[in-house]
Formats: C-alpha cells, structure tokens, sequence
C-alpha cells in the first residue's frame, strides 16, 4: 500500500515535465517511480533529456530508453524530481540515505524547479527527529572529520554495506551523524561544510520549491511559501 502512495506521488510529479526539457533524475525508492513514469512518456512521444543523480538512477534510466547527458553539459537543468528522507515545515530537507547527497545536491542547485516526493512518514517537525545526517567525507582524513562532527555535537557512524565500507559514486565515504532534533538547520550547515575533509552534508536548506506528499489516502501539493 505504501508503495501503491508513493507511485501516485511520483505520476503526479512527472505531470510538471515538459516537452524538450532537461529533467534532474533523483535517487531512491520513491523517485525510482518517477523514473519508470518518465521512461513510459518518452515512449509514447516525451522529448526530455535526463540527467541522473546516481549510477543506479542512470542504469535504470539507460535500460527504460530516456536520453542523458552531464551537468557538465547543460547551463541549466529546467526541472529536478527527487525525494528526501526527512522535509520538516520550512522545506529544510535531510537527503543521502541512498548515499548521492553530493550529486543530488548539484543537480538541485542547478535546477530552475525542484520537486521534492516524499510519503507522510517523511514529514517532521524538526529534521533529525527520524534519521541520522549523513555527510560525505574523504576517505583520506575520515578519522579527523569524524572527530571534529563529534565536537559539533553528534555521534558519527561510518556507514557499512555489508562487511565493507559504503564507498559512494565519488569514492568518498559517509558519516552518519546522530545530531537529535536540529535546532537550526541553515547555520549547521554552514558549521559541517566547513570542517576539513567534508565533502558535502545531507541538510537541503530551502532548495525544495514543491513537495508532493504519498497519503494512503490522496496525493498533495505544497509550494514553499517566499
């Protein structure tokens, strides 16, 4: 049933999509529906060029026939569909469960509109009340930003997959920081970008313009307000 939500959300989503534009590609399980919409409407006629945030996003969008290009090769991206792990009422976000916070995060900043997927369990008052931040680190100094997001307050974890080191598409690492709830999301931010050997952090401070929420019951629309 969940899934059954976070389909309709993400067709609802796809509606924003125009002809000959270049459409950000998210990460995750609630945009991976996105994607799939996506790659049905190219079938039957869509001309977008997708750029993807992920190996996985860019395999999936290979195989359902969308064409791609690089950021590299764009000024801008005219539209982004993602998701998020946590989006509290400001529209602040964490993102980087799937580990390609760095790459969402530049495609979102180069997009002219962001939407953002998300289903209600995802809603929160104040991000950090249901998930750890994730920041990704280089691997050569991931020891010395581990200690110094420790004086910031949290408890880092290296993340895992499996008996291995999570490596992410950039061959960084990610620390996962239980900061609790986070008082000010904006200026930690600021603080964690700062520290050496920090790559990119998972807070998305006012970059989602549309949220589309899955409810088990109906599908909304919020627009951030200023």
């Amino acid at each position: 049933m969940r899934d059954d939500a976070k389909r309709r959300a993400a067709e609802r989503a796809v509606e924003f999509v125009e002809d000959n534009q270049v459409v950000g590609l998210g990460t995750g399980s609630t945009t991976k529906f996105a994607i799939e919409e996506i790659g049905r409407r190219v079938q039957s006629g869509l001309k977008i060029t997708g750029i993807p945030t992920s190996k996985n996003s860019e395999k999936l969008a290979i195989e359902l026939g969308i064409p791609l290009t690089d950021l590299n090769d764009v000024e801008r991206i005219d539209v982004t569909i993602d998701g998020a792990d946590e989006i509290d009422p400001s529209f602040h976000m964490i993102k980087g469960g799937g580990g390609a916070l760095t790459r969402e995060k530049l495609v979102a900043l180069a997009s002219t509109r962001r939407i953002i997927v998300v289903d209600e369990p995802k809603l929160v008052n104040s991000l950090g009340e249901t998930r750890s931040l994730p920041v990704e680190v280089l691997p050569f100094a991931w020891r010395m930003s581990a200690r110094l997001l420790t004086e910031l307050g949290s408890k880092p974890v290296l993340r895992r997959s499996g008996e291995s080191v999570f490596v992410t598409d950039n061959s960084n690492y990610i620390l996962d920081c239980e900061f609790g709830p986070i008082a000010d999301p904006p200026s930690l931010e600021k603080s964690i970008k700062l520290l050496p050997g920090v790559v990119e952090c998972g807070l998305f401070i006012a970059i989602a313009d549309r949220v589309i929420i899955a409810f088990e019951d109906r599908v909304e629309v919020r627009e951030r307000q200023g």
